[in-house]
């Protein structure tokens, strides 16, 4: 079995306030992606795997997202949970050379 990847391009950083994030609907997945207060960017699965809770509404902190509904807490880098073992599904997000967000997802 081959994986490949498939990279999307969201459009410009700008659409997503710095210390928010937004959903997207990408080759059939909801994505939320953040823009962090230092800049970055990172791309997690959109509900939280705890009670389905919208993920791009949550509180960030640093590289920490809390979930909206019940405050769980997660590592946007790597989707940990920090309590418990309900972790994210991350994806690879980044800036290109345009200044636009691009995603990468893998296709089997």
């Amino acid at each position: 079995m081959t994986t490949t990847a498939t990279e999307y391009i969201l459009g410009p950083l700008a659409q997503i306030p710095i210390g928010e994030g937004r959903v997207f609907d990408i080759g059939g997945l909801r994505i939320a992606v953040f823009h962090t207060r230092s800049g970055a960017v990172y791309a997690t699965q959109a509900s939280c795997p705890h009670r389905g809770g919208p993920l791009a509404d949550g509180l960030i902190g640093g590289s920490t997202l809390v979930c909206p509904l019940h405050a769980w807490k997660f590592e946007l880098a790597t989707g940990a949970a920090l309590f418990g073992d309900c972790g994210l599904t991350t994806y690879p997000a980044r800036l290109n050379e345009d200044g636009d967000l691009a995603l990468t997802l893998a296709e089997e």
